[in-house]
């Protein structure tokens, strides 16, 4: 549901970060509901190699490797890096480290692409800070409100890529892929500070078919399957400080203790047509998702030993072992016309949808025995146009989306599901060159992300509100200037506009604006330094506002002005 995942991914020595906007469930299934982020980690296997290093303010420092060996019909290669940031405020750290190891051999018309990658993770975190706009205030942004935080986190993943070349533009591609992760996290937002443990293991098969079935008709389709055991834990060790209430309902103890296998089995199917300046396409994909939860514990709301907890019972409720099943389609219809050389127009209509995941079915709490979900679904239309005209490039594109049954916890503490939300915005690229050492690129988009749905939040109905932490508003531009050959300065600036920060839209963040300076020079064809002024005007700033009832103003705040500079050396 959020981004935690991203620090599995191997961003910061990708050979590219696709964004693909709206719902992809198509191809990538379920969770792809507003967009996909594809890291696509380079082939290590032709030769090339880079040696780099990054050192930064509050105690940033990286060291980056790449390399690998071409023996003709195969490679071998590998990708890493290690990085530790002592980081701006208290009692904050990261150590983390990534690794992708690669081999490819190329066969009688097949070449199999084997890989793993390894990161693991030692964070002790930063939470909020409180307070009216506190993250103004320089002290308090440095202060750490949650200094025993910590992440600990490792994943591996394991795989191999089969493709064969079938002829006639006809393939077939084949992934088995090996993963397992683990996890142990300190919930220091929580009443008692408990700790989870959790973690997966699984196997899962990827595929895919492509034919042309003529010179019009182009055909794809595959099939993807997983099966996981996962297990969560969550433990306190000793009483909960605070209110009598918080001491008697939040108990020292087991909270949850459960596992989870799922299985999920996905067929999908696309075709296209293209003749002149015309392309239509339409694709499908049917996924079934089964859980098969085991409680380890007494069901209910009791402390780990069966007894009650006054003032109503225990905060945390755990169901009885069960199981739940999800079924859902994903369809999608494009059409796009190419008016000319120098313009496209398109349009596409979505369908995306997300399962209920498991700690939305099992970690339940208050009353709520059972957590009755359907999935999320998002049906988005979308109408846009790129082209370029005399040295400029641009991307125009407007869209509505509607979601339907959206988890949340509601004012009962339930997990429920009866959400609804539209989203209507309209986004813009530009690169613009004027002169020949002259460039810019600007992105923008305003969008409304309002609430659909009768609700009464502390008697205030949030039905046509703004959603929380969304701001209409955001762009950025980058301004280039390649001096030399050699040598090139770039200025960014950045503008995130004013949100609300609770449903009730009756506390705002203002937003703010930051610019950045970036400078390289080659030295020599292989030897690159380059160096970064980030928040040049020193701009107090958040990350991420919100506003809770019990909480009130909390901020993640953002750094003030920092520097890197790296050096990078490729062969």
């Amino acid at each position: 549901c959020n981004i935690n995942e991203l620090f599995e991914a191997h961003i910061d020595m990708a050979s590219r970060v696709e964004v693909l906007k709206g719902p992809g469930s198509v191809l990538y299934g379920s969770n792809a509901i507003h967009g996909v982020i594809n890291v696509i980690t380079p082939d290590t296997t032709t030769g090339a190699g880079m040696l780099g290093y990054d050192y930064g303010s509050y105690g940033y420092n990286r060291l980056k490797l790449r390399s690998g060996k071409d023996f003709g019909d195969s490679g071998i290669g590998i990708n890493a890096s290690a990085t530790q940031n002592s980081g701006y405020r208290d009692d904050e750290n990261v150590s983390q480290e990534k690794v992708n190891i690669r081999h490819r051999f190329d066969g009688n018309g097949v070449t199999v692409t084997s890989g793993l990658t390894y990161t693991h993770l030692d964070q002790d975190t930063a939470g909020y800070i409180s307070g009216f706009e506190s993250y103004k205030d320089a002290e308090i942004s440095q202060r750490n409100e949650d200094p025993n935080a910590f992440r600990k986190n490792s994943a591996l993943r394991v795989w191999s890529n089969s493709e064969w070349d079938l002829g006639n533009n006809t393939y077939l591609s084949v992934t088995p892929y090996y993963r397992n992760q683990d996890m142990s996290f300190f919930m220091h937002f929580l009443p008692g500070t408990p700790l989870e443990e959790n973690a997966q293991e699984g196997v899962g098969l990827q595929s895919v078919y492509v034919k042309p079935l003529s010179v019009n008709w182009h055909f794809q389709a595959g099939f993807d399957a997983e099966y996981t055991e996962g297990s969560l834990r969550q433990f306190q060790n000793g009483p909960t400080g605070g209110s009598a209430f918080l001491a008697e309902t939040v108990p020292a103890g087991r909270h949850y203790d459960y596992a989870v296998d799922a299985t999920q089995l996905a067929p999908f199917v696309s075709l296209t047509w293209r003749s002149g300046a015309w392309e239509v396409s339409v694709g499908a994909r049917y996924e079934y998702m089964h859980y098969d939860y085991t409680n380890y514990m007494l069901a209910g709301r009791t402390r780990d030993d069966g007894s009650e907890c006054g003032f109503g019972g225990c905060r945390y409720s755990r169901p009885p072992s069960g199981s739940d099943e999800f079924n859902n389609i994903s369809p999608k219809l494009g059409i796009s016309y190419r008016y000319s050389d120098a313009l496209r127009l398109y349009a596409n209509l979505s369908r995306g949808y997300r399962a209920p995941q498991a700690t939305e079915l099992y970690r339940l709490q208050r009353d709520q025995v059972v957590a009755d979900l359907k999935s999320e679904t998002a049906v988005n239309y979308e109408v846009g146009l790129q082209g370029s005209a005399e040295g400029v490039r641009y991307t125009l594109a407007a869209y509505t989306m509607y979601k339907d049954n959206f988890i949340f916890r509601d004012s009962d503490f339930f997990n429920v599901n009866d959400g609804k939300s539209r989203h209507q915005g309209i986004e813009a690229e530009l690169q613009y060159a004027p002169f020949t050492t002259w460039d810019i690129t600007a992105a923008a988009s305003y969008a409304r992300h309002t609430y659909e749905y009768e609700a009464l939040l502390d008697g205030v109905s949030i039905d046509g509100n703004d959603i929380d932490t969304a701001p209409r508003l955001q762009a950025n531009t980058r301004l280039g200037w390649n001096v030399s050959a050699q040598t090139r300065v770039e200025a960014e600036w950045q503008h995130v506009g004013q949100y609300f920060t609770d449903p009730e839209n009756l506390h705002e963040y203002a937003g703010h604006d930051l610019f950045n300076v970036r400078v390289s020079t080659a030295i020599t064809p292989q030897f690159t330094v380059f160096a970064r002024v980030l928040n040049v005007t020193d701009t107090r700033y958040a990350e991420r506002a919100d506003y809770t009832s019990f909480g009130g103003d909390r901020y993640f705040p953002g750094l003030p002005r920092h520097y890197m500079v790296s050096a990078q050396y490729t062969w």
